[in-house]
């Protein structure tokens, strides 16, 4: 008989109390003294933390203020101001120890300066000002008083992608980054590693890019699942392993978002929402134990200020870090575990597509999603070229497709993505989405179509089609062909990343067959419960995802997968099948949109799928 530590790796501990999941949440803190955005922030923790800068018109002599605030973890209180009032400065070190960098206006001052706990000191200027034409302003850094990093900046159309170091003095220029920016997030423990994720491109907008700095040279790693800008980041050991970024804005929407992330080291997961959506606040702190403080929640002007506070923090005391790990309560004698939780979940309406539409691509989170392509009802038009964007309330109609395809899934975010093959046609084709338009991109070895995918615009799988077990990776720029699925076979509901992913469903058919992908392999797991093809799904890795909807008998019915079994969970309102492919968010967040429902015609519907997905005590004994 095989031993539960050779197929887990870990043996199960026993416990007289059950241990608190080991995951991360937002709680509220101590109001600051006055309210501000655009400020910067550093700190050590969520309980060891100043705030410097910023802009609220209302203060004297505002809009822009000197006024820099330190926090204990119980209150605010103020300390030495800035020597310059400014906004847009680049926060970095501890609550002791601190450097503010870049600022404005004016954009090409580059002022440095450096906290000691108690007052700030001018030091040497970045060396692209005071006399240089580039900006200095809305870039992001990380590092300390002594070794840290100012990369990208923003001035009008100018997108700026110069990095300098410091070294304590001096400011020295050294690697550029490989996508130039302002406004977006940047962490590390020094100069000699660092990740800079999101922010603004001209004329490109919001950006998922995330870049990691070698001590040498940038180099592009995985995107992050929202785009966006003017948000916060912290790390907590060498970036290219730990790190979160926060809040921010869409520029396309102006919508400020809630959302946070978690990077470890090799792609982004969603995790726990601020309480208030807000951008523009002052981050600090480390990756288990950060905060924010101020920004401005608004999605236009004129701005109004926030002086909230809210903290992220893991449990203290006994816990398990690895969701799957079991133990054995010895006070209640029952074995337990923590796995992911949606039972809860549910199914809402949300806001109607403004073109009825079924078998359309999609890619995104539940918030922030872009659809295309498609079909229209019978004995219409032979399809459908046009692309929507959804803000989590509305559809707003963007620029169009440059060829008809159905059944096309997409991968990316709405500032970044792919729609990969289709039908009509053995087709290879691709197209990438810039944020506004379409564009040609390297077409797919393999020709067929009703294939899956998912992933972002530079990491992307698809799988599965028509006729085909094909697999393909894309880096950017050109598609792999990797080892194939077990069964050939179209129009699954597929969900994931590119290096673990699942498929479920398909024809011919339809069928209830499941596979994984590890990033190398794929593997026949258990079937699905309703067997189906043209559904849909949401997830992010081979461990976590729901497939809902599809046909040919239509169905209504939602499974999730847990990385061992499919459990069937609230059913959508409506049975409808070729609703959207391709991957939209998580199991905590998906879309179910458009599609052919029963009763027909084609359905102009978005329904929205919420769960805590959190990782939860669950009862296996």
């Amino acid at each position: 008989m095989a031993n539960y530590r050779d197929i887990k790796g870990f043996t199960v501990q026993s416990a007289s109390t059950d241990p608190a999941p080991y995951v991360g949440s937002w709680s509220s803190g101590s109001n600051m003294n006055s309210a501000r955005f655009l400020q910067g922030g550093a700190g050590a923790s969520n309980t060891a933390a100043i705030t410097f800068g910023g802009r609220n018109p209302s203060l004297s002599p505002g809009p822009n203020v000197a006024l820099t605030e330190s926090y204990d973890g119980s209150s605010w209180t103020e300390v030495g101001d800035l020597n310059h009032a400014a906004s847009y400065y680049a926060g970095m070190g501890t609550n002791t120890a601190a450097l503010a960098v870049g600022g404005s206006p004016p954009a090409t001052a580059g002022y440095t300066e450096a906290w000691n706990g108690a007052s700030w000191t001018e030091k040497n200027a970045l060396s692209r000002g005071p006399s240089s034409p580039q900006a200095s302003t809305y870039g992001m850094g990380n590092g300390t008083t002594t070794s840290a990093l100012f990369y990208g900046g923003d001035e009008g159309a100018n997108s700026q992608d110069r990095t300098e170091e410091f070294d304590g003095t001096n400011w020295t220029e050294v690697g550029d980054l490989n996508t130039g920016r302002g406004y977006g997030a940047g962490f590390g423990t020094n100069a000699e590693e660092a990740i800079c994720a999101g922010g603004l491109a001209h004329p490109t907008g919001n950006l998922a890019i995330t870049e990691k700095w070698n001590g040498t040279s940038w180099t592009e790693v995985g995107d992050l699942n929202t785009a966006r800008l003017l948000y916060n980041g912290a790390s907590t050991q060498a970036p290219s392993s730990d790190g979160i970024v926060y809040s921010g804005r869409n520029v396309s929407t102006n919508a400020s978002f809630a959302n946070t992330e978690s990077w470890n080291g090799t792609s982004w997961t969603e995790v726990a929402d601020l309480a208030t959506a807000r951008r523009a606040g002052g981050g600090g702190g480390v990756a288990t134990n950060a905060i924010l403080s101020g920004g401005s929640p608004d999605g236009s002007p004129p701005y109004s200020t926030s002086n909230v506070t809210e903290e992220w923090s893991f449990p203290s005391g006994p816990s398990f870090l690895i969701e799957g790990q079991m133990w054995f309560n010895t006070t209640t004698s029952v074995l337990k575990g923590l796995a992911r939780d949606v039972a809860e979940g549910t199914w809402a309406s949300g806001g109607n597509m403004n073109n009825a539409n079924a078998a359309v691509g999609s890619f995104g989170i539940s918030t922030a999603a872009i659809e295309f392509g498609g079909y229209y009802p019978p004995g219409s038009a032979p399809g459908r070229i046009t692309t929507e964007e959804y803000n989590g309330t509305t559809w707003t109609e963007k620029s169009d497709m440059s060829n008809y395809r159905a059944e096309r899934p997409g991968a990316g975010t709405t500032a970044a993505g792919l729609a990969i093959r289709g039908n009509p046609g053995d087709a290879t084709a691709v197209e990438a989405w810039g944020g506004s338009s379409w564009t040609a991109a390297n077409g797919t070895n393999t020709p067929s179509g009703g294939n899956s995918a998912c992933g972002t615009q530079t990491a992307a799988i698809t799988f599965g089609g028509e006729t085909t077990a094909n697999t393909e990776l894309y880096d950017g720029t050109s598609w792999t062909e990797v080892n194939n699925m077990n069964t050939a076979r179209g129009k699954m509901s597929g969900s994931g990343v590119q290096s673990s992913a699942v498929g479920s469903g398909g024809t011919p058919g339809p069928q209830v067959l499941a596979e994984t992908w590890d990033g190398s392999t794929w593997s026949e797991v258990t079937e699905n419960n309703t067997p189906r093809s043209a559904g849909a799904a949401g997830g992010t890795s081979n461990s976590s995802s729901l497939a809902f909807g599809g046909g040919p008998s239509r169905t209504n019915n939602t499974e999730y997968w847990n990385g061992s079994s499919w459990t069937e969970v609230a059913n959508l309102s409506t049975a409808t099948q070729d609703m959207n492919y391709g991957n939209v968010g998580t199991t905590g967040g998906t879309l179910a949109i458009g599609g052919d429902p029963s009763p027909s015609p084609v359905s102009t519907r978005t329904e929205a799928w919420s769960s805590t997905d959190a990782v939860t005590t669950i009862t296996t004994s």
